[in-house]
């Protein structure tokens, strides 16, 4: 299984949009960078994600699970969606500033990178942003 980070402006998609889709989930648009492209491409049923609110609030506030690898988008075929579905919500949520206050995630591509709208995590990354968002 690979980890994720996945960008939101929540204007535009929020956490609570994404709730309300249930197990279904729905499908990730607006991707239009090459290198996230190619990450939504690597991604493969049961992986899963942070669900990142850009603008104002800058935090990872849920965890997605990746529920039907990449397809053509509809609206552009050059660009492929996946379908994600909500796990769970932090209980806290985890600022940009808490992750790039933290020595252990200096490396993290949010923090090397923070425009990239699809990124990967490590499994230590997963399991620290996880602690400070009070899960398991």
């Amino acid at each position: 299984m690979a980890y994720w980070l996945l960008k939101s402006e929540p204007s535009d998609w929020s956490w609570a949009e994404q709730v309300k889709k249930g197990a279904r989930g729905a499908p990730w648009t607006g991707v239009r960078n090459p290198q996230a492209r190619a990450n939504m491409r690597a991604m493969k049923k049961g992986d899963l994600g942070f669900f990142y609110h850009t603008g104002d609030e800058k935090s990872v506030v849920g965890v997605v699970k990746v529920v039907k690898e990449a397809y053509a988008d509809p609206a552009d075929e050059a660009w492929p969606l996946v379908d994600v579905a909500a796990v769970e919500a932090l209980a806290r949520p985890v600022t940009l500033a808490a992750v790039k206050a933290e020595p252990k995630l200096a490396q993290m591509v949010l923090v090397r990178n923070s425009r990239l709208s699809v990124q990967p995590v490590t499994e230590a990354e997963w399991s620290s942003v996880r602690k400070m968002g009070g899960l398991k």
